[in-house]
């Protein structure tokens, strides 16, 4: 079991290795590619500015139509370009919508606004030309920000990223899943298998018992050899019916604990109590399984036995809350430590020297996967004692 599990950590070790790897891999490559793309938007700006300025400047033989290709050929840098006196004189990719045009002109005022604050800021001072009237110190202000493809790519090293952790997340799960159902099988196999070496043995025994019953009808030691055979036929009837989909009928819960509580009475000391409240209706009517639901409440009650160690009380609570049958049991044994209260359930968990940590991983699944309840710690203080709780549906 421990190999089992050292392999699954370096796995899971191996995947967030690995993504993290990924992670960095990607925030570099994606930061270099951010910086060169600025640089030559910046390099593209600088060019543009430039041409506007040769537009402004422009005589009767100046050549336009190279300065209005560049102008005309920013379609994806959004920019406004103010004169000395902070006034929009034209503005670029900045999609404004709106109903009016005095609400257009609201709207391109606080672009504007925003784009000073956050944007960059490029400064074209113009020739004096008084014919078509540029004084002298007029200058253009543009202020631009970065294109809509260089922000989405800025965003995408974090949507790579949670790619990549939503993988790792799968890949665990889908691994622990599998190694889940792998151990599943093996539980399952070794329970059908006990169930069926025990069988030819039990039937050979209630034979002899009978055969000996006829031939010593008042010994009292026949008869309860007759209700170990019994007991027997039970835990391989239990041990028959794991891996396989039992039938849950109807039936009353207060016979099931009590016919736990006395064969645990009939074979420990006198040192431990037992103490059972039920329902002052004296009946609890659910669908269940009886000999497995035994056998759950049966494990509580020896794990508390050797918690206490074979000396205090246990206490057993049938009682119903608002939606389920509940059944509690609670000791007086040396208790849990807080955070193992959901590793006992774990198989191969174990802190006696001789045990395989399969009773309570063994009860979990009766509870939860065969009557669709719950089975839990409800609380537990070191030295005082341990109260599971066992949920199931009315």
């Amino acid at each position: 079991m421990k190999a089992g599990t050292d392999s699954i950590r370096q796995v899971k070790i191996a995947l967030v290795v690995a993504a993290v790897a990924i992670a960095v891999a990607s925030l570099v490559v994606s930061h270099a590619l951010i910086r060169d793309l600025q640089e030559e938007e910046v390099e593209r700006m600088e060019v543009w500015a430039e041409a506007m300025r040769s537009l402004i400047s422009a005589d009767e033989t100046t050549d336009l139509s190279l300065v209005l290709k560049v102008i005309n050929g920013n379609n994806s840098i959004p920019l406004v370009v103010l004169d000395e006196s902070g006034s929009v004189t034209t503005h670029r990719n900045l999609h404004i919508s709106a109903a009016t045009p005095q609400d257009s002109l609201a709207v391109l005022a606080e672009r504007v606004e925003r784009m000073k604050q956050n944007g960059e800021k490029m400064t074209v001072p113009l020739a004096p030309n008084p014919d078509y009237g540029v004084k002298r110190g007029a200058r253009l202000e543009i202020y631009y920000e970065d294109s809509l493809i260089l922000r989405r790519l800025a965003y995408f090293p974090f949507v790579q990223l949670g790619v990549v952790g939503l993988f790792v997340v799968i890949a665990i799960f889908a691994l622990l899943s599998s190694k889940r159902a792998e151990q599943n099988k093996v539980w399952v196999g070794l329970s059908k298998e006990t169930a069926h070496q025990l069988g030819t043995p039990i039937s050979s025994l209630m034979a002899w018992t009978e055969v000996l019953g006829e031939l010593h009808e008042d010994d009292e030691m026949i008869s309860e050899m007759k209700k170990d055979v019994k007991r027997l036929e039970l835990i391989a009837d239990r041990f028959s019916k794991i891996g396989s989909v039992p039938e849950l009928k109807v039936a009353d819960l207060c016979p099931v604990v009590e016919h736990v509580m006395t064969y645990i009475r009939r074979r420990t000391s006198d040192e431990v109590q037992m103490i059972c409240h039920f329902p002052p209706e004296g009946k609890a009517a659910l669908p269940l399984c009886a000999p497995l639901l035994e056998w759950v409440v049966e494990v509580l009650c020896k794990n508390a036995i050797d918690a206490m160690a074979g000396r205090g009380s246990i206490t057993l609570s049938v009682f119903r809350d608002e939606w389920h049958w509940v059944i509690e049991i609670a000791d007086t044994g040396k208790g849990i430590p807080g955070k193992h209260f959901k590793t006992v359930f774990k198989p191969g968990f174990t802190t006696k020297q001789r045990g395989w940590g399969l009773g309570l991983s063994l009860a979990k699944r009766i509870v939860e996967e065969y009557h669709h309840g719950r089975i839990f710690v409800k609380c537990s203080e070191i030295g005082r004692g341990t109260t599971f709780r066992i949920e199931l549906n009315a």
